[in-house]
């Protein structure tokens, strides 16, 4: 089981489909009742907007980004793991065996959970890197720039032996380290 009640984590929370806002109320609900700010310190619904059209007009609607899933940043210790896992429309935690798997640092911030230090982003012109999220995944490329202020890079990918130019955040790259 990774159950580590020393450190904030962020984990993900199945639910029953459309339970996700009541699950996260209820939530909310446990924990002032519960006094357990310092337990769970933060419960999210990540949501994307999406054009819609209908009748030929268009129309932003923010949608779940991960229908059926809440994520909660907390220190999880047996009587936290209870507190959620009994919340009426929680089926369970995301995990080998329904135990709750900690998401790592870099998973956090691919799915937006949180940001990117600025002062810590390693990778600079020249650099190689791979594409880890969206359409392009796995592709590799070379960095052309760095936006620190918009916190992208600019990078020359080749798609079908022709060089194109992307615009990528930084959580959607990693660096290709040499082979030594």
């Amino acid at each position: 089981m990774d159950i580590d009640n020393t450190t904030l984590r962020w984990y993900i929370i199945h639910t029953y489909a459309t339970y996700e806002t009541k699950v996260k109320q209820s939530l909310e609900n446990i924990i002032e009742q519960n006094n357990l700010e310092e337990f769970i310190v933060d419960i999210r619904i990540p949501m994307v907007q999406e054009v819609q059209e209908k009748d030929g007009k268009r129309k932003i609607k923010e949608v779940k980004k991960y229908p059926s899933y809440v994520f909660v940043k907390a220190k999880l210790t047996e009587q936290i793991r209870y507190f959620i896992t009994s919340t009426k429309g929680v089926t369970g935690f995301v995990g080998p065996g329904g135990d709750p798997k900690a998401l790592t640092d870099d998973e956090t911030i691919r799915m937006g959970l949180e940001k990117l230090d600025v002062e810590e982003f390693a990778i600079k012109e020249g650099d190689e890197i791979e594409i880890v999220s969206g359409v392009l995944t796995t592709l590799t490329g070379i960095v052309q720039n760095v936006l620190l202020d918009k916190e992208k890079v600019k990078v020359v990918i080749t798609v079908a032996g022709r060089n194109s130019i992307v615009e990528l955040g930084f959580n959607q790259v990693k660096k290709v380290e040499p082979l030594n």
